[in-house]
C-alpha cells in the first residue's frame, strides 16, 4: 500500500504552543522606505519567540511618533487581542522605546495591552508586576521620554540656528527643490519651469496686470506647470500662501525663532521690493474685479459701467428666434437703464475706436523715446551717488534700531513692548528694501533697447494687445491704459476716459513740450526689469480734453 505524505506542520502554528504577536514601529515613513529599522526589529522579535517556543500570530506595524497613542498598527493589535481574549497572547516588542517614547503613552499603552488579554514581554527588558519591576519599567520609560525630547530640542536648536545663517530648513516650496552641495549641504534652487510661472504670477500681482486672487488662481490653472489637484485646480489658500511667503523674495521670516526677514542663500523669484508691493496690493481694493463668469465672450464685463448710475455692466447671451445675441446691460434696479441692452459688437467697436484714439503719432513716442534714454543714462551716471546716499540712510535705520531695542529693554508696559516691536519690524522691512537696492546699484544695467522695447511697442499701440485672442492680454489693456473703470451712456459712448499716468504723459508731451522734463533728470522707481518699462516720476500734466466717442463709430 502506498504510504501516505506526512503533512508538513509549519513551527509558528504548531498546535499547543503558547500564541504571540509581534509589535514593531520606526519614527516616520522615511525610516519605513529608506531603512530596514522595521525588519530588523522583527528579526530580533522572532529569534525571541523562538527560543521561548512561541507561535507567532501576526505582525503589526507602526511609522508615527512614539509620543503618540492612537496609532493604526496598534489599534489593529488592540483589536486582535480582544478577539483571542482567551488564548493570553503575548506582545513581543523589540524594546521598551518601540512601545511608546514617553511615561504617560507608555503607562496606557500597557494597561489596554493588559485590558485585552496580552501579557507584555520583550529580548531586552523583563516586565514584572512586583514593585521593583515596575520601578525599572517606569525608568526605562522615563529615560526614552526624555531622549525623545532632548531630540526633539536639539533637532529644533539647530533647525534654528541654520535657518539664522539663511537656509531654509523646512519642506521645499513650490517652485523650489533641495539640491545637495559639499559645502553647504541642502540648499533651495530654483524648479523649473514651475520657479518661472510663480515669478510671473508673483510679478503680475504687484504690478496689477492680475487685479485679484482670482485672476493669479486661473493663471497658474492653465499654465500647465504649476501642480493641481485631481480637478485640475489650485485652491486660494495656496495661492495666498503663494503671495505672502518672504522665502520667494529671498528672505527667510520665523516670528517664533526670533528670526525676521533674514537675507537667505538661495536667490528669490522677485524682489523683496515687489513682496512689499504685493502685501500692499492685499490690503486694498481692486478696481476691475475678477469675476467667476470672466469669458472672452464678454472682456469687458465689469469694467465698463452704466453712465447713469456708474455700476458696473453685466452682460449675457439673448436668444432670438434661430440664433444667440451676445448684450451688454445694466442689472441696477432703479436705474432708467435697468435691463436695456446694447449690442456687444457695438461697445467694443467703440472701444477699439477709443483705443486707436490714445495712439501718440510716431514722432509723439519717438520724443518719448528720447526722453526715457536720457532718464537710463543719468541713471547710470548718478548710480554710485545713489548708493551713498541710500547707505546714510541704512546706518540712521540701524541707529533706530539700537535706540528702539534700548527702550524694549527698559519697558514695563506690554503696550510699548508691542509698539516697539512694531516698529522694528517696519525698520527691518525697510532695511532689506535699502539693501536690495544698494546691491542693484552696483550692478549694470541690461541694453535699453531690449528693455524698454516692449514698453514702448505697447504704448505705441495698445489697440494690438487688446486683439489678442487671450482674455489675459485684454484684462492687462485695461489696467494698463485705463485708471478708472469707463462709463457708458447707451446711445451716447463713452464719456470721459480717465487714462493712466504714461497716456497722460503722452497727451502732454504733444506739441513738443519737453520743458516738462527737469533738466537734473528723473529716476526710475525701481530697477529696470526685461520687456518693463519702469514708471518714471514725471509731473502729471493737467488733464486736457478727454476722448468722446459716438454711439455709431464704427469698427476700425
Amino acid at each position: 500500500m502506498p504510504t501516505k505524505k506526512k503533512k508538513e506542520i509549519r513551527t509558528d502554528k504548531a498546535p499547543g504552543k503558547q500564541k504571540a504577536v509581534i509589535y514593531c514601529r520606526v519614527s516616520s515613513t522615511k525610516q519605513t522606505t529608506e531603512g530596514n529599522g522595521l525588519a530588523s526589529q522583527e528579526t530580533r522579535c522572532r529569534e525571541y519567540a523562538k527560543y521561548k517556543s512561541y507561535a507567532v500570530a501576526e505582525v503589526f506595524r507602526d511609522d508615527v511618533s512614539g509620543g503618540m497613542i492612537d496609532r493604526p498598527g496598534m489599534q489593529a493589535m488592540l483589536r486582535f487581542l480582544r478577539g483571542h481574549r482567551r488564548e493570553h497572547c503575548v506582545v513581543i516588542i523589540d524594546d521598551i522605546s518601540r512601545l511608546a517614547r514617553g511615561l504617560e503613552a507608555h503607562l496606557r499603552l500597557r494597561t489596554a495591552i493588559g485590558d485585552a488579554g496580552g501579557k507584555l514581554e520583550s529580548p531586552s527588558i523583563e516586565f514584572g508586576e512586583d514593585s521593583d519591576s515596575i520601578l525599572v519599567e517606569n525608568l526605562l520609560a522615563s529615560v526614552s521620554q526624555h531622549q525623545r525630547q532632548k531630540n526633539g530640542e536639539q533637532t529644533k536648536n539647530r533647525m534654528r540656528a541654520r535657518a539664522m545663517n539663511g537656509y531654509w530648513v523646512f519642506r521645499a516650496v513650490p517652485g523650489y527643490r533641495f539640491k545637495r552641495t559639499s559645502s553647504q549641504g541642502k540648499v533651495l534652487v530654483r524648479d523649473e519651469p514651475v520657479a518661472s510661472v510663480i515669478a510671473e504670477a508673483l510679478n503680475g500681482y504687484a504690478t496689477g496686470r492680475f487685479e485679484s486672487q482670482g485672476e493669479v488662481k486661473r493663471f497658474l490653472e492653465a499654465s500647465g506647470a504649476y501642480p493641481t489637484d485631481r480637478n485640475g485646480e489650485v485652491h486660494l489658500e495656496r495661492v495666498k500662501e503663494l503671495l505672502t511667503r518672504p522665502v520667494y523674495a529671498g528672505r527667510i521670516d520665523f516670528p517664533n525663532w526670533g528670526i525676521h526677514l533674514q537675507p537667505a542663500k538661495h536667490d528669490g523669484l522677485i524682489s523683496f521690493e515687489t513682496y512689499q508691493a504685493i502685501q500692499k496690493r492685499l490690503q486694498g481694493t481692486v478696481k476691475a474685479p475678477a469675476r467667476k463668469d470672466f469669458s472672452e465672450d464678454f472682456p469687458l464685463r465689469g469694467f465698463v459701467t452704466c453712465g447713469h448710475c456708474n455700476r458696473p455692466m453685466t452682460a449675457c447671451w439673448s436668444k432670438g428666434r434661430s440664433a444667440t445675441y451676445p448684450y451688454y446691460l445694466c442689472q441696477t434696479k432703479g436705474c432708467t437703464e435697468y435691463r436695456k441692452s446694447v449690442r456687444k459688437e457695438q461697445l467694443e467697436a467703440e472701444f477699439e475706436a477709443l483705443l486707436l484714439e490714445l495712439r501718440p503719432s510716431p514722432g509723439l513716442l519717438e520724443m518719448a523715446s528720447e526722453m526715457f534714454r536720457e532718464l537710463w543714462e543719468a541713471k547710470t551716471g548718478t548710480a554710485r551717488k545713489q548708493a551713498q546716499s541710500l547707505e546714510g540712510e541704512m546706518r540712521g535705520i540701524e541707529r533706530k534700531v539700537e535706540q528702539l531695542m534700548d527702550r524694549i529693554v527698559e519697558a514695563d508696559s506690554e503696550t510699548l513692548i508691542t509698539a516697539y516691536e512694531s516698529r522694528v519690524r517696519a525698520l527691518e522691512e525697510r532695511k532689506a528694501v535699502l539693501s536690495e537696492k544698494i546691491a542693484n546699484c552696483g550692478r549694470p544695467l541690461p541694453d535699453y533697447q531690449a528693455t524698454v522695447r516692449t514698453a514702448l511697442t505697447f504704448l505705441g499701440n495698445p489697440q494690438k494687445l487688446w486683439a489678442s485672442q487671450r482674455l489675459e492680454d485684454k484684462r492687462a489693456v485695461l489696467k494698463l491704459v485705463f485708471a478708472e473703470r469707463l462709463p457708458y451712456v447707451r446711445n451716447e459712448g463713452y464719456r470721459t476716459a480717465g487714462v493712466s499716468l504714461p497716456f497722460r504723459v503722452l497727451e502732454g508731451l504733444k506739441g513738443g513740450k519737453r520743458e516738462m522734463v527737469p533738466p537734473s533728470g528723473l529716476e526710475p522707481e525701481r530697477p529696470f526689469g526685461p520687456g518693463i518699462l519702469s514708471p518714471m516720476r514725471l509731473p502729471i500734466p493737467p488733464r486736457g480734453p478727454q476722448t468722446h466717442i459716438p454711439a455709431q463709430a464704427s469698427r476700425p
